[in-house]
């Protein structure tokens, strides 16, 4: 039986119900505005019209990102510390919090620039203090870190914010170099762990030998960590160089923390070699930075290697695998999960190539906002839906 007005309380009785679902619908809606311009230079809303690259980058990062942090965090964190999920009026709240930034942006110059900064600053602390009340009920420094990493989101927001309400003149670039860095930081700390360990409880599963499970040496898991929650604010403060071979330093640890995953293994099974592939766009986006700081490529390539490939195929990994097991899915990724997998690969190869074939770089944009108007589409039936009970 149709039930759409209890379909609509249900998307907001948990928040990666309604994160998930919106950051498909608002990554599929920026890609496909971006696309538009750069095909026909037709701005659909008026903030595009404010340094369109900035406006695109921005919504991106601090638009679909934090929506994939915001739900993630708004899920997990509760399970970490056993501790009560955030209720609807909270969920309903913060999400407001994250649309009133998002219509402001899109509105400007219509809205005046310093409102436009107060909204969309908003959301973040909200979120930050929810997730610190839980985590204190269980306080563990590997989980407290990822505090910093949304404090560093919301100075980069900030600094974006002060050069176009004119406060500052040059800080709009380093604010989205550090949220997008934030962003990588974020995966290669969370990701670096869920990763193997996804893949080890699968083979465990499968009966696999203990001695094959994925492995990692812990100075390399070390290493990683202390580059990872770095990486945002050296980008933020340090000279371009510096950081740029700050991100380099960590690709290149990311290569031997990830050589005994057992990637190879896991290519059978979608929601297992999504992760894989994720981790393998964020070593490569990391080293081309540092390459591209040195002259050896650009340093758009490798932003939208990082972009695209790590951030954007990552989140769609976890948002998707994190929407079936909570509301207890079989971990087995539909057909079309696989082929979003699938499309953001893609999509990052064309970036690539669109460096220096314009149509190659439309076809980038069509690629990601298909995949994205598709993620939506399948995710829409599990956060709609009610919670199962999980067979054995």
């Amino acid at each position: 039986m149709n039930d759409p007005e209890g379909a609509r309380l249900r998307v907001f009785s948990e928040g990666f119900r309604i994160f998930f679902l919106m950051a498909g619908l608002l990554g599929a809606l920026v890609g496909v505005v971006w696309t538009l311009w750069v095909a026909t230079g037709t701005a659909l809303v008026p903030g595009l019209a404010h340094l369109p690259y900035e406006w695109h980058a921005h919504e991106m990062i601090f638009g679909y990102g934090l929506a994939a942090v915001g739900g993630f965090f708004l899920t997990a964190v509760p399970n970490w510390t056993n501790t009560e999920g955030a209720k609807r009026t909270f969920v309903v709240s913060v999400f407001g919090f994250w649309a009133v930034g998002r219509v402001a942006v899109w509105a400007m110059p219509l809205v005046p620039a310093t409102a436009v900064m107060v909204l969309d600053l908003v959301f973040v602390p909200v979120l930050a203090v929810k997730i610190l009340a839980q985590l204190l009920k269980r306080p563990k420094p590997q989980n407290m870190v990822f505090l910093t990493m949304l404090t560093a989101l919301w100075v980069a927001n900030l600094l974006v914010h002060l050069e176009w309400a004119g406060v500052t003149t040059d800080t709009a670039t380093l604010g989205l170099r550090g949220g997008l860095l934030a962003l990588v930081g974020l995966i290669a700390v969370l990701a670096g762990r869920v990763t193997p360990a996804f893949t080890r409880n699968a083979m465990k599963r499968a009966e696999v030998a203990e001695t094959d499970w994925p492995a990692t040496a812990p100075i390399w898991n070390r290493l990683s960590m202390g580059l990872a929650l770095g990486l945002p604010w050296v980008a933020m403060v340090a000279p371009p160089l510096v950081s740029a071979s700050w991100a380099g330093v960590l690709g290149l640890v990311q290569l031997p923390r990830q050589m005994r995953w057992r990637a190879t293994w896991a290519r059978c099974e979608p929601l297992l070699w999504s992760l894989h592939l994720g981790m393998a766009f964020l070593a490569l986006g990391l080293i081309l930075w540092g390459a591209a700081a040195w002259g050896f490529v650009t340093e758009t390539g490798a932003i939208h290697v990082l972009g695209i490939g790590a951030v954007g195929g990552m989140t769609l990994a976890v948002m998707s695998r994190a929407a079936l097991g909570h509301t207890g899915r079989p971990f087995v990724a539909p057909p079309m999960f696989a082929a979003v997998y699938w499309l953001m690969a893609i999509a990052t190869v064309l970036r690539w190539l669109g460096q220096s074939h314009p149509v190659a770089l439309v076809a980038a944009g069509v690629t990601w906002s298909v995949a994205l108007v598709l993620f939506a589409v399948a995710i829409w039936p599990i956060v709609s839906a009610p919670r199962l009970e999980r067979t054995p």
